[in-house]
């Protein structure tokens, strides 16, 4: 694993040379260094680069600013890494559950990026928490697949389907893991 990261991180080094033509926006170079300094759930700068470049890339074709890509990603790695969850699983819930749409509301009322019923706040004794806050979003999202993760003893699939309170039917879990191993799977 480690030479492939260290050929992907020089393949896109060879690569500047041709961007060099390219005005680099000197906004979004702060952003990156600021994303990369901030994320603190990585095991060195270069893991955060290359993983931050890598599922931004991925991220691109469903949301187009930058920023919002790259503080997204650094909030996923964070909240899987202290649920101690894989961040590109997570990344697959958030695509099948909200296509990354922080403002999504469900028909039943589950809010966010990872579709977070409001009852979880009450249940917490937190009614002030903003679901539609990716940290918070987030937080909650990894907490409740993380739990049921445990209960299901490690079953993935069934794990997966009490997240989406589906228990029983094998679509939701479907769903997630094809765009899982489709668009966000990293091989660690």
């Amino acid at each position: 694993m480690l030479t492939r990261i260290v050929i992907f991180y020089f393949a896109l080094l060879s690569a500047i040379p041709a961007l060099a033509n390219e005005q680099v926006d000197p906004e979004l170079k702060a952003e990156l260094m600021r994303t990369i300094a901030q994320a603190e759930s990585f095991n060195d700068r270069f893991d955060a680069e290359v993983w931050l470049l890598d599922m931004s890339t991925r991220l691109a074709p469903f949301i187009k600013d930058e920023s919002e890509r790259l503080t997204l990603l650094r909030l996923v790695h964070q909240e899987a890494r202290q649920a101690k969850l894989k961040p590109d699983l997570v990344i697959a819930v958030m695509h099948t559950e909200s296509l990354f749409d922080r403002y999504a509301l469900s028909s039943v009322g589950a809010q966010g990026v990872m579709q977070i019923m409001p009852f979880w706040k009450a249940e917490l004794g937190r009614p002030e928490d903003n679901l539609i806050d990716l940290a918070t979003n987030l937080r909650y999202g990894c907490a409740i697949l993380k739990f049921y993760l445990d209960k299901e003893h490690g079953n993935l699939r069934r794990a997966l389907a009490r997240y989406n309170g589906s228990l029983g039917s094998s679509r939701y879990p479907d769903k997630v893991l094809d765009y899982w191993y489709t668009y966000w799977y990293v091989n660690e």
